[in-house]
């Protein structure tokens, strides 16, 4: 296990250094989703429609409006399985049958103007259902009934607990939704609207260790008995601590550590987690409070075991990373200028 953490150490050292195998694809495309399957790896850009990479050919096939097969071309989040894609872009749902080769629509009515704002989907395998994560609402997709049911998760007089940007299933038992004001648990063994089926998660009640005036969550990631969790950083002039950003690591129960800038992060914004082996990739932005821009900040590696923070400092891979996807052998970053590749086969990784 020591000789495991060594070469790993050796691996981050070398992605550092420019020593570790880096491709890049789509160049100048936004990607803001990845997910896939060991067959094919399914990318959803802002701009330039839907990408399919095959594993076995290694070449891409796009639907876009400019292949005349998809209707649309700007795309936030991307989920899969073994017979259908669903993409959420701001003008709804579409929808891909893999058997059949054709996307449809689905749009929403519940919500108002923004209703039809996908923001986040997750594909539960478990239960055998879509989790849609909207702009105003949450919704239900029972692929065997083929029933879309809607979920207003409003707490309090709070809307942002109603605003879903992230969705994670937590094993067979549980599904968290992260909004711009917290995060719900959910028991999937009781019914959604039954009494403690679900229970909200902000920075009251010393939860998130009552840091910050809200806690606005951009991605979670879950390993052994601690859940992962992606802040983003939000600040206006008088209101420094309003959305203050970092990582925090729960272990499910009443510790809750944070880590950010001043124990190593490169930026408090967080736009997405992922886990390969003992370590956290978290990729990074500054929010600019006289803009209201982001800027991103690139790469960091958190050692679960020893906690170290390592900065990932590689002229090929872009400061602005949307996603990350890790599909067993590889790692896929989602970028404001492409899709990289990042190769974790080779000698060093290998170790186990």
């Amino acid at each position: 296990m020591k000789l495991f953490f060594y070469f790993f150490f050796l691996f981050a050292f070398s992605l550092v250094f420019g020593q570790t195998e880096i491709q890049t694809f789509l160049p100048n495309t936004k990607v803001y989703g990845i997910t896939g399957n060991k067959n094919e790896i399914w990318i959803a850009t802002y701009g330039k429609g839907i990408y399919k990479y095959s594993v076995k050919s290694k070449r891409f096939l796009n639907y876009s409006t400019k292949k005349n097969n998809l209707q649309h071309d700007m795309f936030y989040c991307i989920a899969e399985n073994k017979n259908f894609v669903w993409a959420g872009s701001v003008d709804g749902l579409f929808i891909f049958n893999k058997k059949r080769k054709r996307w449809s629509k689905r749009k929403f009515g519940k919500g108002g103007q923004y209703s039809n704002w996908i923001r986040s989907l997750e594909y539960d395998k478990f239960s055998k259902c879509l989790w849609i994560g909207r702009f105003k609402y949450l919704s239900k997709y029972d692929i065997r009934t083929r029933r879309f049911v809607d979920y207003d998760l409003t707490v309090g007089n709070d809307e942002k607990s109603n605003t879903i940007k992230t969705i994670k299933v937590d094993g067979d038992t549980l599904v968290w939704f992260g909004t711009e004001a917290g995060m719900h648990k959910y028991q999937k063994a009781l019914p959604f609207h039954a009494k403690n089926a679900v229970k909200f998660f902000d920075n009251r009640l010393n939860y998130f260790n009552h840091e910050g005036k809200t806690v606005s969550i951009s991605d979670l990631l879950f390993e052994q008995n601690n859940i992962w969790i992606g802040l983003d950083e939000f600040k206006v002039k008088g209101n420094e601590n309003y959305n203050i950003g970092g990582v925090y690591c729960f272990n499910r129960k009443n510790t809750w550590k944070r880590y950010d800038t001043q124990n190593g992060l490169n930026a408090n914004g967080v736009y997405a987690l992922e886990k390969t082996g003992n370590f956290i990739w978290v990729s990074l932005y500054q929010f600019s409070p006289k803009t209201k821009a982001q800027f991103g900040r690139g790469l960091c590696l958190i050692n679960r075991i020893t906690k170290k923070i390592i900065p990932i400092l590689n002229k090929k891979i872009p400061d602005t990373i949307y996603d990350i996807y890790f599909d067993g052998k590889n790692i896929w970053l989602g970028t404001d200028r492409g899709l990289i590749k990042i190769n974790l086969t080779n000698k060093l990784a290998s170790w186990n």
